[in-house]
């Protein structure tokens, strides 16, 4: 008889991937929401905010791509729980740390190392919970690890209008440091153990680029998330330049949009799961959520209101179309074998975020020519064009048996 229990989801690896995520996601976003306090208060005048928090975001996602790399090899090289042991003891004290700067150059140091142990989170996660849950359950998994984690966001937003910058990096690096103690008993993925025992290459990042459609089903993995980061890193974080330029009536608060935009997009991460069972289809539910992603990007830069109610309502839309988040995780980490499956799910999430720097840059020079607004149109407009070229080059992986390895 088919067991169709719901227990699995509810094992230990999953709540606690699920609640690793939840702290990952705090203290990513953090810096987004107390940007402009925490840097008033280092002596950074009003008319650089905007620079220097480029400047600082930009460190942070530089060191997102290079942990990317580091913790997906060594999480199929030494395993999935050495990659959330290593990336979440780094990434505590980097922010604990980050409460005591002084100055932007040593904040920039603490942003690009903490960027290195956040890398490792999602990836090491997302593999690890889709190898330990039957196939029928996997798209649940994966989906409430992500929706869970997400609401990360909605509490770093909480703590910090009710605590000091310097006291809510604090609590970010002592939720991490409680959650290390909580992994003790979590037990490595079965998948992964049988792989040990055969004489088979594992985590070697260069075999992604030695077989041509390896390396397109790769690039495919990153570029379908592009507007995720265009969306986060650029129009929410940045959010109150963009309400002033659509003249909104009352000056809107980072921290606020962000969490919007995130409960937006846990709501809608959830309902992806259960959109990728009923369609029976992954890339199916990426295309939907692409569309959806277009038609509120224009919203947003073409605001008819000038209330700060409707803006801060965009911002949750905005949440809502690239709540997609958790599927294309799973695309990846579905798409490629077990010896190679750690390093292409935890780069992937992180080459995405390592793209908000070229983003940055192209949005610069794009307000530059054209303005604010008509620039970010133009950059979203490109990133999810790419997005949809790119869907086109990953398989269909819903209901795939991922018991299998790649071969050189």
């Amino acid at each position: 008889m088919e067991d169709k229990s719901l227990r699995p989801l509810f094992s230990i690896p999953v709540i606690v991937a699920a609640l690793g995520y939840f702290v990952d996601i705090y203290d990513l976003l953090l810096f987004g929401i107390v940007r402009m306090p925490s840097l008033r208060s280092l002596g950074v005048e009003e008319t650089d905010l905007l620079r220097q928090g480029e400047f600082l975001i930009n460190v942070q996602m530089t060191g997102l791509l290079i942990g990317g790399v580091i913790w997906g090899i060594m999480g199929d090289k030494r395993g999935r729980l050495s990659v959330l042991f290593g990336s979440i003891l780094l990434y505590s004290l980097a922010n604990i740390a980050n409460g005591f700067v002084t100055s932007v150059n040593q904040y920039a140091a603490l942003r690009f190392v903490a960027g290195i142990g956040l890398a490792g989170e999602l990836g090491a996660g997302i593999t690890l919970v889709s190898e330990i849950l039957p196939i029928r359950l996997r798209s649940y998994g994966t989906t409430l690890v992500a929706s869970v984690g997400l609401m990360g966001a909605v509490f770093a937003n909480f703590i910090a209008r009710r605590f000091d910058w310097h006291v809510s990096y604090f609590i970010g690096g002592g939720l991490g440091v409680l959650l290390l103690i909580a992994r003790i008993s979590i037990f490595e993925s079965g998948v992964y153990l049988k792989l040990k025992e055969q004489a088979v290459r594992r985590g070697n990042f260069f075999q992604l680029f030695t077989n041509r459609k390896r390396l397109t089903r790769f690039l495919g993995c990153i570029f379908i998330g592009l507007p995720t980061w265009f969306v986060i890193g650029i129009l929410v974080t940045f959010s109150p330049e963009f309400a002033k330029t659509l003249g909104v009536d009352t000056p809107i608060v980072a921290g606020d949009a962000i969490m919007y935009g995130y409960i937006g997009i846990s709501v809608s991460d959830l309902a992806s799961g259960f959109l990728s069972q009923a369609m029976k289809s992954r890339r199916k539910v990426v295309l939907l959520y692409l569309i959806l992603t277009l038609i509120f990007v224009v919203l947003y830069l073409f605001n008819p209101s000038t209330s700060a109610k409707f803006f801060y309502t965009t911002c949750f839309l905005l949440g809502i179309g690239v709540g997609y988040w958790a599927m294309f995780v799973t695309i990846a980490a579905e798409q490629f074998g077990t010896n190679l499956r750690s390093t292409v799910a935890t780069t992937v999430p992180n080459f995405i975020r390592g793209t908000l720097v070229p983003l940055v840059l192209a949005f610069r020079f794009m307000r530059n020519e054209v303005g604010v607004i008509h620039g970010a149109l133009w950059v979203g407009v490109l990133t999810i064009i790419i997005a949809l070229v790119a869907l086109r080059s990953v398989d269909e992986t819903f209901g795939r048996d991922l018991n299998f390895i790649e071969e050189d």
